[in-house]
């Protein structure tokens, strides 16, 4: 498998890897332009945005970008996060230079139809709703809130429905204009491609597009607060977060092996201490997520208003455990479950064009397996250890709560049980 990079002088950027064996290939195009590069009156048009892409172009009809890629069985999507939007299309090799064109043509050329705009509007309306609906969705909204508040960090992708009431066409175009420049852009395509032909075509849409004038985003600042809100729900719904290392920290891979060992699976501590041995909860997990400035470590537990104070004082116990007696074969078995998980999960075609996606805006690269494999096996117990010990002690914490919450232990309570 090769990769192959590109940089057009607009900066675009074109990155292909070649598949051997596959008949099908993935390409799309991932904008830097997430909910973080957005000013507060613009909360949520990231994601308008996104959904207005498949709502038509000067060239096709919403029913026209479907019905092209559909008849020859492929598939188109997109998403928005913090730091990029993203529209992709799975189709065969055959089609590759049809999917690249519908995809240029929606990211470059959105129609903004003021009725198609108000059938959006509507439809993410309710998507806000049903998010509002989910305890288990809304959670980390609220953690996210709770960690950065009153910054572009912290506000939710959807936006508040006032906000997203109010867009109007001008605001849609307006941050277009803004963010939708070449050099905001990378071009990613993996599978059954040929790297000069997806770059001969790209040259030709867009060569005559010019770079745009780069925008700084406000850096990350962890605070740390606590959301609580009181619902009457079956279950309590937990979420705690200690402050984690954005993508560029040394302490990355540190972290994420950390945070798989505490509770990435059946056989993490969190899972065998506070479901198996105790039955306090049916779900609980922790995860590391990563930004380029900031990082995440975050436990998610739902239980009852009964036993949410014993499963508070039993995650604190934990949190403070691992940094003293965290096992080799803890760690030797969270670094086997990251190496797997990253080669299962680089299977598909559509994994790896996000993969390159994302290391390129990253690092400015796409590191080899090998080199990422080799940054897993250099994690060892002591330092999961001593990463364990400064994340403990370190104070900086959020916390999010919902449901039948009103005994659950606060925040204040939480730092002092670590700090003992």
């Amino acid at each position: 498998m090769t990769i192959q990079l590109t940089t057009l002088p607009n900066g675009l950027r074109i990155v292909t890897e070649h598949m051997p064996g596959l008949a099908s290939a993935s390409v799309g195009i991932w904008v830097m332009a997430g909910g973080r590069h957005e000013r507060p009156e613009q909360n949520g048009i990231a994601h308008f945005l996104e959904h207005m892409a498949f709502k038509g172009t000067a060239r096709r009809s919403a029913l026209q970008i479907a019905e092209e890629i559909e008849d020859v069985g492929g598939y188109i999507n997109a998403y928005t996060s913090r730091e990029m939007t993203a529209y992709f299309a799975r189709v065969l090799k055959a089609d590759v230079g049809m999917a690249l064109d519908v995809i240029a043509d929606i990211v470059l050329n959105p129609a903004f139809d003021k009725r198609e705009i108000e059938v959006e509007r509507g439809v993410i309306l309710q998507e806000i709703g049903q998010a509002l609906d989910t305890p288990d969705d809304i959670i980390f909204d609220w953690l996210q809130e709770a960690a950065y508040p009153d910054q572009p960090m912290g506000r939710t992708i959807l936006g508040p429905a006032e906000r997203v009431a109010a867009f109007r066409r001008a605001d849609l175009a307006g941050f277009v204009a803004e963010r939708y420049g070449p050099d905001q852009m990378i071009l990613a395509a993996a599978g059954a491609v040929d790297h000069e032909a997806v770059l001969r075509q790209a040259e030709a849409i867009f060569a005559d597009r010019a770079p745009k004038a780069l925008h700084a985003v406000q850096p990350a600042l962890w605070q740390g607060s606590e959301k609580r809100e009181v619902k009457d729900l079956e279950q309590v719904h937990f979420a705690f977060a200690l402050e984690g290392p954005g993508y560029l920290d040394p302490d990355l891979y540190t972290a994420q092996i950390y945070a798989t060992a505490l509770g990435g699976g059946m056989s993490s501590r969190l899972f065998q201490k506070i479901r198996e041995e105790r039955g306090l909860c049916y779900s609980i997990f922790a995860q590391a997520g990563a930004s380029d400035d900031t990082g995440m470590i975050t436990i998610y537990a739902g239980t009852s208003a009964e036993d949410i104070g014993a499963l508070c004082d039993l995650t604190m116990i934990e949190l403070k455990r691992a940094a003293e007696d965290m096992t080799e074969a803890e760690v030797a078995r969270a670094r086997s479950q990251m190496k797997a998980g990253m080669l299962m999960g680089l299977e598909s075609p559509s994994a790896r064009a996000e993969r390159m996606a994302r290391n390129l805006a990253v690092y400015g690269r796409v590191p080899g397996l090998d080199e990422i494999s080799a940054r897993i096996e250099a994690v060892t117990t002591p330092l999961v250890r001593d990463y364990a010990s400064r994340l403990a002690g370190s104070g900086r914490s959020a916390l999010a709560l919902y449901g039948p919450v009103e005994t659950a232990p606060g925040l204040a309570a939480l730092r002092e049980a670590l700090a003992r």
